[in-house]
C-alpha cells in the first residue's frame, strides 16, 4: 500500500470543503510518531514541570524489623496475663448465665432473690474486669533499645491479655528525675514529653538487664 494519501479521497473532500479538517500525511505521521503506546501511562505533569517522586519516611511498622536489645523485664507479666484472661473468662461465664436465670424467673421457677444475686455478681465481675484490665494495660512487661539507642520498644498487655509493642523516641521519654520519682521507689512512671499517657514499671519487682542502656533512657540510678 502506498504511503501517500489517495488522490481521489482528497479530491472529494476538497469539493466538499473539508480538506482543512483532514491532516496531511506528514502531519498524521508526526502525530502517530508522538503517540504513547497503549498501556503505558504518561508521567504526571504539573504547571511547574514533571513531578518528582517524594521520598517517604520510615513508618513505625518498619521498626519491628530491627534488632533490639532488652534492657528491662518483668517476670510477673506472665502472671498478670493469666489473671487478665481469667477475668475475661469469668465475666463471660457470668454474663452467659443471666439470660437463663431471667427466663426461669419469668416462668416462676426461681425466686427474685436469685435473679438479683446473679445480676449483682455479673455487674461486679464487669467492674472488676474493667479495673483490672485498666491497671494491667499500664504495666510495662519488657523494654528494648535499638542499636542506635534512639528508639525505645515498650511491651505491655492489651485488654484481651495479649502483648502489644509501641515504639517511642528516646528523646521523648522522661528520665526518672523528670517524672518526679526517686530511683529507690518501688513503682516508677514511664512518661513522655509529648503525651500525657503514663505507664508503670518497677526495678524492685522487675530486672534491669542492660544497665548502660537503661541509664541511656532513664538517667542514672542506684
Amino acid at each position: 500500500m502506498s504511503s501517500r494519501c489517495p488522490v481521489m479521497i482528497r479530491s472529494v473532500l476538497l469539493l466538499r470543503g473539508l480538506t482543512s479538517h483532514v491532516p496531511s500525511c506528514s502531519r498524521r505521521s508526526s502525530l502517530l510518531a508522538g503517540r504513547i503506546p497503549y498501556g503505558v501511562q504518561p508521567p504526571p505533569q504539573s504547571r511547574h514541570g514533571p513531578l518528582i517522586p517524594k521520598i517517604t519516611a520510615h513508618r513505625y511498622s518498619d521498626l519491628s524489623t530491627k534488632k533490639y536489645t532488652m534492657i528491662y523485664t518483668l517476670p510477673y507479666i506472665k502472671l498478670l496475663r493469666a489473671v487478665s484472661r481469667l477475668k475475661l473468662l469469668q465475666t463471660a461465664i457470668t454474663v452467659a448465665i443471666l439470660p437463663p436465670v431471667y427466663v426461669l424467673y419469668l416462668l416462676g421457677d426461681v425466686p427474685f432473690f436469685l435473679v438479683s444475686y446473679t445480676t449483682g455478681i455479673a455487674v461486679f465481675a464487669g467492674v472488676m474486669l474493667y479495673t483490672a484490665s485498666h491497671f494491667f494495660r499500664k504495666v510495662v512487661g519488657m523494654m528494648y533499645l535499638d542499636p542506635s539507642e534512639t528508639t525505645l520498644k515498650v511491651s505491655h498487655l492489651t485488654f484481651w491479655g495479649k502483648r502489644h509493642d509501641i515504639y517511642l523516641p528516646v528523646a521523648d521519654v522522661m528520665t526518672i528525675g523528670d517524672t518526679g520519682d526517686a530511683a529507690n521507689e518501688i513503682i516508677l512512671k514511664l512518661k513522655r514529653y509529648s503525651s500525657p499517657q503514663t505507664f508503670y514499671f518497677s526495678t524492685y519487682y522487675g530486672r534491669v538487664v542492660d544497665k548502660s542502656g537503661f541509664e541511656r533512657v532513664f538517667g542514672n540510678f542506684k
